[in-house]
């Protein structure tokens, strides 16, 4: 638990202090080019989820991310994995640091924008969504947990082989 719970701590002071170096940094209209443009640090507020989906939805995804902070709070109860707890402290992490932008920013609870930040490729996202540090924990996350779930790996730390995939499927 306190893997996950320093994982997920890291993940939401990361992404606050990224949004705030943003936000007073960075204009609106005006991104900024680094590594030979293949990042611009572009400066946008989404009402969204990825590629500004849902827009018009907006409280819902604060009611969605509640519903996964509770499931990783009872999941964290029987987590006995490091590798997992990385996973769903990433998740954690992503989800309370949007979550804090939905609560906290304009226009206001549960309505609020998404601060953006990242774009690849291009300066207004043309090439793939505009995202944010949050963003990407949560996409690393739950990339981690798929894999850790292909290769047996479980949350209680004991590892699935053929031999007890097979006991299960004849129980």
């Amino acid at each position: 638990m306190a893997v996950l719970a320093i994982t997920a701590m890291l993940a939401v002071t990361l992404d606050q202090i990224t949004k705030e170096l943003s936000t007073n940094g960075l204009t609106e209209g005006e991104p900024v080019r680094i590594l030979g443009g293949l990042v611009y640090l572009s400066l946008l507020r989404n009402s969204g989820a990825a590629f500004s989906l849902g827009s018009g939805y907006t409280w819902v995804f604060p009611l969605v991310t509640l519903a996964v902070v509770c499931w990783i709070g009872w999941m964290s109860a029987r987590l006995r994995s490091v590798p997992w707890a990385v996973a769903l402290g990433l998740v954690l992490g992503g989800a309370l640091g949007n979550l804090g932008d939905r609560l906290f920013r304009a226009p206001g609870v549960f309505q609020g924008h998404v601060v953006d930040m990242i774009s690849v490729f291009g300066p207004y996202g043309e090439y793939f969504a505009v995202f944010n540090i949050a963003d990407s924990c949560l996409s690393v996350g739950v990339v981690l947990a798929v894999l850790l779930e292909l290769t047996g790996r479980q949350r209680d730390g004991s590892r699935l082989t053929k031999s007890t995939t097979k006991e299960k499927t004849t129980a």
